[in-house]
């Protein structure tokens, strides 16, 4: 065998060799490398990113991210970029993001922000558009941007079969109860949610009634008084943190807050912190935290009603 023919030989087993590697490695995924590098300022989509897996370089106002959205945890590594309608350009042009992600809210700030790294847009919240569509768009649309579509399908699809398996667990008695859902404001004004908000889409696909008919923004919520409240004599009240500081001491004095239906018969449900104008990841925290509360308030009302040992 001449020295030409067995370089030809190895190379074709070399060639061999590399294709049962890639056969044997199976289809490719994307790595660390085929992710881009996203700053955001908006809390949804970092919400988002991280359900997808992908870790921003960059998010506003971190420590309010925590307590206002709270999971998908944001890692310590994330660089606070400052306020949300006001980021640090400086620190962002260090952190050289390849993309930086915003929504309509903060769209003035995108002339500013072209000038580090390409700036787009996703909305979720849209007038004249059904929530539940536009949220399962925009979690495709930030999917797109880092390469992450298959995740996106698939954090979709368990949500829907989560919501189902919730909604099938409730009591027909549970479902009939009309609900108010509400986040302080100050000791005397709630924001209520209604039409267009994401805690009512959660409770529509639940099987819940929401008890506030009336009409909402944008965002599908109405700022009213206490008093807007007195009148639903049959809903119970369900509080979503967290509580402005001073206000929960001050509703102990509040004779509005205790005389009003909800709280006489003590039936009151207090959630944990999820983000009101979220994504896919706060639906689906909202629905596990109301589904909890609903299963384990019976169980506190006969407690309170057991007669002392």
């Amino acid at each position: 065998m001449t020295p030409l023919s067995m370089r030809g030989d190895t190379l074709r087993f070399h060639l061999l060799a590399l294709a049962l590697l890639v056969l044997l490695a199976g289809p490719y995924t994307a790595s660390a490398a085929d992710t881009p590098r996203i700053a955001t300022v908006d809390w949804t989509i970092a919400e988002t990113l991280l359900a997808l897996g992908v870790t921003p370089v960059g998010v506003a106002q971190t420590d309010a991210y925590r307590e206002w959205v709270g999971a998908p945890p944001l890692p310590d590594e994330v660089a606070d970029i400052g306020l949300r309608a006001q980021p640090n350009r400086e620190l962002l042009a260090q952190l050289s993001p390849d993309r930086i992600l915003i929504s309509p809210m903060f769209s003035t700030l995108q002339p500013s922000l072209e000038r580090i790294a390409p700036t787009s847009t996703v909305a979720l919240y849209t007038p004249g558009s059904d929530l539940w569509t536009r949220l399962e768009k925009a979690t495709r649309e930030i999917a797109a941007f880092v390469n992450r579509e298959e995740r996106a399908d698939t954090l979709l699809a368990s949500l829907d079969a989560h919501l189902a398996e919730l909604r099938d667990g409730l009591s027909d008695a549970t479902k009939a109860r009309p609900l108010l859902v509400v986040q302080f404001m100050d000791a005397r004004h709630v924001r209520v949610f209604g039409d267009h908000s994401l805690y009512n889409a959660v409770m529509q696909r639940l099987g819940l009634e929401n008890a506030w008919q009336r009409e909402t923004n944008y965002w599908g919520f109405s700022m009213v008084g206490l008093e807007a409240l007195a009148g639903l004599d049959d809903a119970r009240l369900v509080v979503v943190d967290p509580m402005p500081v001073g206000v929960e001491e001050r509703l102990e004095t509040s004779a509005l807050w205790q005389h009003l239906p909800s709280m006489r018969r003590d039936d009151v449900l207090t959630l944990p912190p999820v983000w009101s104008f979220g994504g896919a990841p706060s639906a689906r925290r909202f629905a596990d935290n109301l589904t909890q509360a609903l299963h384990e308030a019976p169980r506190t009302a006969a407690h309170r009603e057991a007669p002392d040992a």
